[in-house]
């Protein structure tokens, strides 16, 4: 397959490989250069293989902040 490379060196990657690799928007890829030739690799985000490993209650806006500004005036003595 192949792909053209605009004036701002951008170029589109195609549609059965974007559907093979379940490529999305703001997917992140990782070249490699090696003898001349490049080698892409998609960068899958682990991040959503943590959501609720982290158990919160209900928090209290106004003691967040007056500990929040009780911290900053410590470090700033």
């Amino acid at each position: 397959m192949k792909s053209t490379i605009t004036s701002k060196f951008q170029t589109t990657i195609p549609k059965a490989i974007r559907e093979e690799l379940k490529l999305s928007i703001n997917d992140t890829l990782d070249w490699e250069l090696k003898n001349g030739k490049v080698t892409l690799k998609p960068v899958h985000s682990k991040f959503l293989d943590h959501r609720n490993t982290i158990s919160v209650g209900k928090g209290n806006i106004t003691e967040d902040i007056a500990q929040s500004k009780t911290g900053r005036i410590e470090k700033s003595k």
